[in-house]
């Protein structure tokens, strides 16, 4: 079987919603044992009862990835009964403003989920892949690499994460950890609904036809389209990948304005 994950161990932060929740059932369905680490115990449950409804193996972890003691609670209960050998570090929030309007705590929220979280996830579960390998795939954004209007803290976020997949798969390719990266566009999920509801009450279809139409493919993308990259890049099948970003983004980056 392509893309076969049976006897691996992955760690899905984020995992009980949007992107995390398909990445979560797709390593699954391939044979993954999932261990998501979630803030929401409820939607974490959510997820693993539909795993295990599948015939798959999964566990919820609560785990807020800001703090390390934290996150190595969990890696140090996973590993005392085996391995780890995917880390997809999904977990992420957003934020909207420019420079002027982003505050200090705004910022500092970003910093501590987007930056110090990834690196909490990979600080604690690097030294248990050295002794086999591994693989590490880091949730990007195109923020990292074109300019968007009111991103500032977010695309510094996201611009850390893919300059720490670089360094990471620098560093580590001799103990056979691959590290890349992926870099999604706009992808319809239950925050973009939420995001719209809130700010544009009474236009959600106006506005999210709008938001649509900025990637030059004319749609977002679904979960699913990007959970099934994720898969690729955890497998075996991309063994000759380390040190990459992939976006997936309808265009944007590279159409956009041609």
């Amino acid at each position: 079987m392509k893309f076969n994950l049976e006897n691996k161990v992955a760690i899905v932060t984020g995992g009980g919603s949007g992107i995390g929740r398909a990445i979560s059932l797709t390593l699954a369905a391939q044979g993954a044992k999932v261990h998501i680490f979630e803030l929401d115990q409820s939607k974490a449950d959510g997820v693993i009862a539909e795993i295990q409804k599948n015939g798959g193996s999964a566990q919820a972890h609560t785990c807020n990835i800001a703090h390390q003691a934290e996150v190595k609670k969990e890696v140090d209960q996973i590993t005392a009964k085996g391995s780890i050998d995917v880390l997809v570090n999904n977990a992420g929030i957003a934020h909207i403003g420019d420079v002027e309007n982003t505050t200090e705590a705004d910022f500092d929220k970003i910093y501590n989920v987007n930056i110090k979280g990834v690196y909490n996830c990979i600080h604690c579960s690097v030294p248990h892949m050295k002794t086999h390998g591994g693989v590490i795939l880091n949730m990007a954004s195109v923020a990292a690499t074109v300019g968007i209007n009111d991103r500032f803290a977010y695309s510094a976020s996201k611009g850390a994460v893919l300059t720490m997949t670089y360094s990471l798969a620098k560093d580590y390719l001799e103990y056979n950890i691959r590290c890349n990266s992926i870099s999604p566009g706009r992808v319809h999920t239950p925050f973009v609904d939420g995001y719209l509801k809130a700010n544009f009450p009474g236009k959600e279809k106006e506005m999210f036809e709008k938001l649509s139409k900025t990637q030059p493919i004319g749609r977002m993308a679904a979960p699913q389209e990007v959970a099934d990259l994720v898969l690729y890049l955890c497998s075996d099948e991309a063994s000759f990948i380390t040190g990459t970003d992939f976006p997936i983004d309808g265009g944007f980056i590279r159409l956009n304005g041609n």
